[in-house]
């Protein structure tokens, strides 16, 4: 069985293990014209953020259920000697420049040849660069939130060492997928743009989707494809994992 195959009986176990939305096989057959199907909300993505160079936490600014924001400070490495070089860099950078703009002067007066005025330019500009590389050397011992979304889990503390790996895991609950699978009768049926109502387990009332994806190809073991929809959730009131159901009314 090969790994298409494997998801889509997975997920379709998963869509019929719930007791409150599956369907019971002694319930007369609903018509086909308007299929009532079980579904998953689930995360759009779900990033692990971590960091490429080992060090010790030295400051943690998130906890598991924080919502965060693109570009929001996660977690900082110690980085002491980091600053430190970058500090001793800016200093010599600043220096040749200084040099550099008195030596313009004598050559304008030929006092130096334009071959050392040259080789001065060279090294100020090498020391820009040296600057600019210290820089992003210390820019990797901050952990930032790449995407707008929840802290699900937090893998390690302040104080901890780590080496290059997963620090936090995000969820991004805007929008939500709803994923579900279909019988091959209902293929062609459904189509990308569609918008059905999505029925929560624990929400308060049905929501509009939109389906964004249908697979173009259907599963020989299950006789099923499958569908996704966008299930828009900008103050995250839905939580994801809970199971739902879905009116395709067509």
């Amino acid at each position: 069985m090969n790994e298409k195959t494997t998801s889509v009986v997975a997920l379709a176990l998963a869509l019929l293990a719930g007791p409150a939305l599956a369907a019971d096989p002694a319930a007369p057959a609903r018509p086909r014209a308007n299929p009532e199907v079980s579904c998953l909300i689930q995360p759009s993505l779900e990033v692990n953020v971590g960091t490429p160079v080992d060090g010790v936490i030295e400051v943690m600014n998130v906890d598991r259920g924080d919502i965060v924001s693109p570009g929001q400070l996660l977690a900082r490495l110690n980085s002491a000697v980091e600053s430190a070089s970058v500090d001793t860099q800016a200093a010599k950078a600043g220096f040749g420049a200084r040099k550099r703009q008195r030596n313009e002067e004598l050559q304008r007066k030929q006092l130096i040849s334009a071959q050392e005025l040259d080789e001065l330019t060279t090294e100020q500009q090498m020391a820009e660069l040296e600057l600019r590389e210290r820089r992003e050397r210390l820019k990797l011992r901050t952990i930032q939130s790449p995407i707008r979304g929840v802290v699900v889990d937090v893998f390690r503390q302040r104080g901890d060492l780590v080496k290059q790996e997963k620090i936090f895991r995000i969820a991004q609950l805007d929008p939500l997928y709803v994923e579900t699978i279909l019988p091959s009768r209902m293929f062609g049926k459904v189509r990308s743009g569609q918008a059905f109502e999505v029925l929560p387990e624990l929400g308060p009332s049905a929501q509009k989707a939109k389906v964004s994806q249908v697979d173009r190809v259907i599963d020989a073991a299950s006789g099923t494809f499958r569908v996704r929809l966008l299930l828009s959730n900008p103050r995250f009131e839905l939580p994801s994992g809970q199971r739902c159901a879905i009116n395709f009314q067509l």
